[in-house]
């Protein structure tokens, strides 16, 4: 929910936000302990001798916090980010899920093979030394792959971790949404309040319009509105100064469409070519770092995709993305549906192709029927021809994609995430047509 800013009011995106990286933290003395007591028990060194300090929390959470520390000099001196686990997480965790899940069987029928896929793979949250090793496989992807030079995954101290305990690289910088929205407010003195309505004008104006001109609507819709929002509170700024700041606005714009092009073209390549993705990247797992780069953290929720896997949802991707609505294009769509292990009720193929839009592709089909929330538009969808078999799959890009969407509304851009995967699918495709080999996890094969 904290992802969706197009659909749920400010102020709760505030507040769930904070459940992101801001729940209260516990006690530092209770951290201690913890970091004492894994050293101790699963490397038998000492606390002192590994940390020098173990300094501010960077972010907590429901299962763990990070806290800014500083090595001794005997294990390299530098500073590191830990993560360190909350005690009795794990059966908190499964308590509070019982309860999730009855909740959903009321508020979110149709959601059951969702419900249960995102259980499963939360699970595996609960030991640190996975994390560890998935941030291994993904840096030596990355190291091979095109955007080696754009995004950085920080590099874990392997011999320092265990099941709750993370010891890696710091990366300085600032989340992505709150990244745009400080420099947004630099063009108005730090006045946040003048920068929430200028994003939120921008981001009005961006639903506002759902044809093919939207960005330049949307550019049009922007300008104007803020124009009436410096009137009413800047008078003593002239048409000119005006202009600077609505020229100043579009280039932010644009800095941020740049950006999240490269986050998703990133976990594009990850999903088709590497079959090793973030099946969590919200909006807190993204950083703009002080050099420029992203930072993108948080791998505890890592999904592993087979080549069969990958193919199939490269089917259903590729001909999404091709911007048809021919009636060739939705038995197509449908058809690829079928093949990655979709099926509905009564196999109707316009439903089916509907489906594969909202789980992969946008939720504009949605919003132009009139439906408020994607959930609304799925219980639409499941009265015509019900799902009644999704592939475990495909649940965490269709998740991955939903929270894309969000971020996108949050840095007040409209996309289609299968017309940005869908290079990555057809490489996918051409790659696997003429023999060559995908690229493997980095750390061992992917069987079929």
């Amino acid at each position: 929910m904290s992802s969706r800013a197009d659909f749920i009011p400010r102020q709760y995106i505030d507040v769930f936000q904070t459940l992101q990286d801001s729940v209260p933290p516990w006690n530092h003395a209770q951290i201690q302990e913890i970091v004492r007591d894994s050293l101790k028990s699963c490397q038998g060194l000492q606390l002192e001798e590994v940390f020098d300090e173990i300094g501010e929390v960077l972010g907590s959470a429901s299962i763990g916090q990070v806290h800014k520390a500083k090595l001794s000099q005997k294990y390299g001196g530098e500073t590191v980010a830990i993560k360190v686990m909350h005690p009795n997480a794990e059966k908190m965790f499964r308590d509070d899920f019982k309860v999730f899940r009855t909740l959903c069987k009321v508020a979110l029928p149709g959601w059951d093979p969702i419900i249960r896929e995102l259980e499963l793979q939360m699970m595996t949250e609960f030991d640190y030394s996975n994390e560890a090793n998935n941030l291994i496989c993904v840096r030596n992807n990355i190291a091979k792959s095109p955007y080696a030079n754009k995004v950085v995954v920080p590099e874990p101290k392997m011999d320092l971790c265990s099941k709750k305990l993370l010891v890696m690289e710091f990366l300085s910088g600032k989340k992505l949404a709150s990244h745009i929205e400080g420099r947004v407010a630099s063009m108005f003195d730090g006045d946040l309040s003048m920068t929430r309505k200028v994003l939120k004008a921008k981001q009005q104006a961006m639903f506002e319009t759902n044809d093919s001109e939207s960005c330049t609507n949307s550019e049009k819709g922007v300008l104007w509105q803020l124009n009436e929002i410096l009137g009413e509170s800047h008078k003593n700024l002239n048409i000119l100064n005006k202009g600077v700041k609505a020229l100043q606005l579009a280039s932010l714009s644009h800095d941020a469409r740049k950006k999240l092009s490269l986050i998703l073209d990133v976990t594009g390549h990850q999903i088709f070519n590497d079959g090793l993705y973030n099946g969590d990247p919200h909006p807190g797992n993204i950083l703009v770092l002080d050099c420029g780069r992203l930072g993108l953290i948080d791998y505890g929720q890592t999904r592993r995709l087979t080549k069969s896997e990958r193919l199939a949802l490269a089917g259903v991707v590729s001909s999404l993305g091709k911007s048809t609505n021919s009636l060739k294009s939705v038995h197509e769509i449908a058809d690829a549906m079928r093949k990655f292990g979709f099926r509905s009720r009564d196999s109707n193929d316009e439903n089916t192709a509907k489906f594969a839009a909202l789980y992969f592709d946008s939720d504009d089909e949605g919003r132009k029927l009139g439906y408020a929330t994607p959930q609304k538009y799925l219980q639409y969808l499941n009265a015509i021809d019900p799902m009644v078999a999704v592939p475990d799959a495909a649940v965490f890009v269709a998740r991955t994609s939903f929270l894309f969407r969000g971020l996108g509304a949050l840095l007040q851009q409209s996309l289609h995430t299968s017309q940005h995967w869908r290079r990555h699918a057809l490489t996918a495709l051409e790659r696997n047509g003429d023999g060559r080999p995908l690229y493997n996890l980095g750390m061992y094969p992917i069987n079929d």
